[in-house]
This record gives C-alpha cells, structure tokens and sequence, in this order.
C-alpha cells in the first residue's frame, strides 16, 4: 500500500518532524501548516485514522509487524522521533533565540506563514460564493482567536488532559496554533516549558545514575501533568483525524477555503511588531503564577518604525521566511518529478 522510503526519504521525514515539532512550540505557528506545504499532510491525517479498533485487535494479538503496516508505521515513527527530538534541541535553541532576538524570530515566522498562504492559495481554483464564504468564517475565527486574553495557570488532572486534546489541534488543522491555545488556556508555560525541561532533566540524571528525582515530589508531579497531557494529544490526534478525513473527503474545496482563510487570519497572532503586556497588581508589579513565571495578560500590536535599522533587518528576515516556503515547494516539485 506504501512505497518504499530511501534512505534520503527517511532523513527528511525525520527533517519534517523536526520542523512539525519546532512549529507546534512557537506560539502562533502551526505544525499543520508544515505538513500542508510539505506535502505529506493527508497521508499523516490518514495514518493516524488508521490507529482504530482493527489497529488495537492486531496490537493485542501479537500481530506486530501486520500493525506496523497497517498504521503506516514507518512514516509515523520517523515522523514522531523527528518531532520528540525537536523539542530537546531545535525547541531549546528556538527559546534561546526567542529571548534574545524575538523580533526576528517572529518576522521569519511571519514570512513563512505568508509563504504557506502563498502555497496553499496558488493552485485553489475553486473559488465561489460558498468557499468564499467559509473562507471569510476562517479569516475572522483566525483574527479573533488572535485577540482573546490568556487564563490563569491550572494544574487540575482534568484539565489538562483537555488541554492536550484541545493544543494537539495545531498539528492536524493548518493555522490554528497549539501553543497559543495553550497560551490562551494559561498552561504554556507548565506543559511546554516546565515539563519538557523536568523530563530533560530526569532523562539527564537517569543516564548519570542519580535517581534522586523519586525523592522530590514538585518534580514527580510536573512529570505526571507531562504523562496526563501527553495522553490527551494521544487522545486528540486520533479522535481529530478521524474528523478531519471524514471532512477531507467530503468536503475538500470548503475545507481548503476555511484553511487558507484561518491561516490568513493567524498572522496576527504573528505579527513581529508586538508588546506583551503582563497582569500587574494595584502597586503596578508584574503578578507571577505558581512557578514564578509572569503571568501574560495580552499582546500590544503596533506599526513598525521605518528610520530603525531593526525593522529593515526584520522586513529581511520575512523574505527569508518567504523564501523558506519557496524552497520546500521546489523540493516537492523536484521529489515528485524523480
């Protein structure tokens, strides 16, 4: 049913999920737009579908290898250790260069999201009045979504089982960013940031022999809202993509119309030229959760000053995005064409 993967297919896929992965970490960025201009985004849709009840029959009866094949489980594997990697070395190296050059950071990405928009809208030819309208319904979820204010932090068992669901979306829907429905849920910081870098540093002291972490409760509980939310993406991923290629299938030219108009609308949630502005208190002093991170109120848009040498570096840094999204569709022309 699949062809076989050469070596260099098997690298880049790995590439992919490492993209996919540094994607769904960056607040308004989506691993779903990845897998859209990277063209493997319906067969990762239909893969997952394939993890169902005949799926788990063949799993419990020992059937391994009939699994493996049947959930396509070359492409998901390469694909998920490329995304597991991503966030202990391209994510950590993203954060560095977030806290020290964030407008540029942002410009790039802004870039590559006008390029996907590019990329997606370019060969659409079915435009009328139905697609039109689902796809000004996309524009306006994304420019509102963009707009909303963050919740407080919360660690209840529960929730963020639902929060994994819920931010696992910015893998299967193109645009709509899982991070900054964490953001908006108030749980970034906790499960994209304080657990990651708990179960880092658990892995770390494992392979040194230190098994002291058992001893300390603060770190064990962040492990086990890590196991929790990894759980609900499990859960999220399969449940979405059994929707998502029903739609797929269905409704395809209504499904592109409300992508291409979503991921229009998420540029704002992108926009380089932004102040975050924290909840403070009566005496004006930035208010803190309970891991002694400030707690994000809002983002502040505003217009960027041509006569600073910073912004013309910016504007560059979106052609560089640009050209990013240009240079993936030239290798997916030249794959399909070899």
């Amino acid at each position: 049913m699949h062809q076989p993967r050469s070596f260099i297919d098997k690298v880049f896929l790995i590439i992919k999920g490492l993209a996919m992965g540094t994607a769904n970490k960056v607040p308004g960025v989506s691993g779903g737009i990845v897998a859209f201009v990277a063209g493997f985004y319906e067969e990762f849709i239909y893969s997952l579908q394939k993890i169902n009840l005949k799926a788990l029959k063949l799993l419990f009866n020992g059937r391994f290898k009939s699994f493996y094949r049947y959930v396509n489980g070359q492409f998901l594997s390469l694909l998920i250790f490329g995304m597991l990697v991503s966030y202990f070395s391209v994510s950590k190296l993203l954060d560095y260069f977030l806290e020290h050059n964030e407008l540029f950071v942002w410009a790039t990405f802004f870039g590559m999201i006008i390029g996907s928009i590019y990329f997606i809208a370019k060969d659409y030819e079915h435009w009328n009045r139905k697609t039109i309208t689902f796809g000004v319904i996309g524009l306006i979820a994304g420019i509102s979504i963009s707009f909303l204010s963050p919740a407080k932090e919360n660690d209840n068992l529960i929730f963020i089982f639902l929060c994994g669901m819920i931010s696992v979306s910015g893998m299967t829907l193109p645009g709509l960013s899982g991070s900054f429905i964490l953001i908006l849920l108030g749980n970034y910081v906790l499960l994209l940031v304080d657990s990651v870098n708990a179960l880092f540093d658990t892995i770390a002291e494992i392979f040194q022999g230190d098994f002291g972490f058992t001893a300390n409760q603060e770190r064990l509980n962040t492990l086990k809202i890590l196991v929790v939310f990894t759980l609900g993406s499990a859960t999220g991923l399969v449940t979405l993509s059994h929707i998502l290629g029903y739609v797929l299938k269905h409704f395809r030219h209504i499904t592109t119309a409300v992508i291409i108009g979503f991921i229009t609308g998420s540029l704002g949630v992108v926009w380089p030229w932004k102040r975050t502005i924290f909840v403070k208190d009566s005496l004006g002093n930035h208010l803190i959760d309970s891991n002694g991170n400030e707690i994000i109120k809002n983002y502040e848009r505003y217009l960027p000053d041509m006569s600073l040498a910073d912004t013309w570096w910016a504007l560059l840094y979106i052609l560089v995005g640009i050209g990013i999204l240009l240079a993936l569709e030239w290798y997916g022309k030249n794959r399909t064409k070899t």
